[in-house]
């Protein structure tokens, strides 16, 4: 399996913020990792810092060079960057003393940073519920400001288990740091030096639950480099899989699958608000098996790549399958109407977890996917790995 882009991500922020005491192996080789690498050691004469269409990389950056660049940066992306929102970050930026000015449009980047002067402050409360990318940001850059910060994260908390992810890498990278309940202080001190290495990608692996869930009984697959200690959130998906009728086993190489039974639920009800990014793997998985889902912790897929709520809706219904909001903060899947006429053409709107969502469809009827390539985001081998599987490809 792929390596870990989210656990890459943070600990190339770590070592940057240490001075390059954090050896790291296994980075990812996704297009996100590839693109922080290359502007964390760009010639110090740069002046625009371009992150494409990596949202990761924007909101770290975005942390990192108020805090410790040395001269004006321009900080920028592609045209859908551009319209993902960054205000809120920016907001708790500046209430510690940060210079952060809108090239364009107030709340979106492009950003112009100016060097740090002096910590205004050393507490801030933050919307649990918008970004963890954003928390995740403050807590990384808090040991190195002056005076410290206390971050309090205002409930509900959206993709919580990446925050805790941050704390735990930045914990084995030296850092302490005190929670009570919504608070998080971390004094002034330096990351110490460390080795880490990157786990696999658990949010890779949800579409093997999803081809073994639309698979035969007994089919099965192997996924290297999994392990049962995780900082991963998206690690739940090996739980929720059950309820598609995959069973798991840990063995010394990884983790093993298999579909083990047809006898499934026609009704579920889930909570995405800690795991949003398996949405996408879920919910067409969900479709092509008839079940009915009842879903909360939605909300933030509005700002990701792409509008991920109306692209799924746009997507599914080409499966005569519906998702609706029946109340505020309340989706629901109908699936009981699924079918799957002529050859349906899945659009993935420069996002690569429409491609790889959708996907596995592909085991039980012919599909053709526009802009493959979007994969190279977070999973670039996709397309090989499933050749290895079995699929077969056409190319248009």
């Amino acid at each position: 399996m792929p390596s870990s882009k989210s656990e890459s991500n943070r600990l190339l922020i770590m070592n940057a913020l240490s001075g390059g005491k954090i050896t790291i192996e296994n980075l990812s080789s996704a297009r996100d990792t590839q693109t922080l690498i290359k502007l964390l050691t760009a010639d110090l004469d740069s002046q625009i810092f371009d992150v494409l269409d990596a949202g990761t990389a924007m909101r770290f950056l975005t942390a990192y060079f108020a805090i410790t660049t040395k001269k004006e940066v321009i900080l920028t992306g592609t045209e859908r960057m551009q319209n993902r929102p960054i205000g809120t970050l920016v907001d708790a930026l500046h209430s510690i003393g940060a210079n952060i000015s809108y090239e364009n449009k107030d709340g979106y980047p492009p950003l112009r940073i100016n060097p740090f002067q002096e910590q205004i402050s050393s507490t801030l409360s933050i919307p649990g519920n918008i970004s963890s990318q954003y928390i995740s940001a403050l807590l990384m850059v808090a040991p190195i400001l002056p005076s410290g910060l206390e971050v309090e994260i205002e409930p509900p908390t959206f993709s919580k288990p990446y925050i805790d992810m941050t704390l735990g890498l930045m914990h084995l990278s030296g850092i302490r740091y005190s929670q009570n309940g919504d608070f998080i202080k971390i004094a002034h001190q330096g990351y110490q030096k460390s080795m880490r290495i990157v786990e696999s990608d658990w949010s890779a692996s949800s579409y093997w639950f999803s081809i073994i869930a639309q698979s035969k009984i007994g089919k099965k697959v192997l996924l290297e480099g999994l392990k049962s200690e995780s900082f991963q959130g998206d690690q739940v998906i090996k739980s929720m899989a059950r309820d598609f009728g995959v069973n798991f086993e840990f063995k010394n190489e990884g983790l093993l699958i298999e579909k083990h039974s047809l006898a499934l639920k026609k009704e579920l009800k889930l909570d995405f608000r800690k795991c949003p990014d398996l949405a996408q793997t879920v919910l067409p998985c969900a479709a092509s098996l008839k079940i009915n889902l009842e879903m909360t912790g939605l909300e933030s897929l509005r700002i990701k790549e792409t509008d991920r709520i109306l692209a799924l809706q746009n997507e599914l219904a080409k499966f005569n399958c519906q998702l609706i909001e029946s109340k505020k903060g309340v989706w629901k899947l109908k699936t009981s109407d699924f079918s799957i006429k002529s050859e349906p053409i899945i659009e993935t709107y420069e996002d690569h977890r429409m491609a790889m969502g959708f996907a596995p469809l592909a085991i039980n009827n012919a599909l053709q996917i526009n802009d493959i390539e979007v994969v190279n985001k977070s999973y670039p081998t996709f397309w090989d790995d499933l050749q290895l599987f079995g699929f077969e490809f056409m190319q248009k």
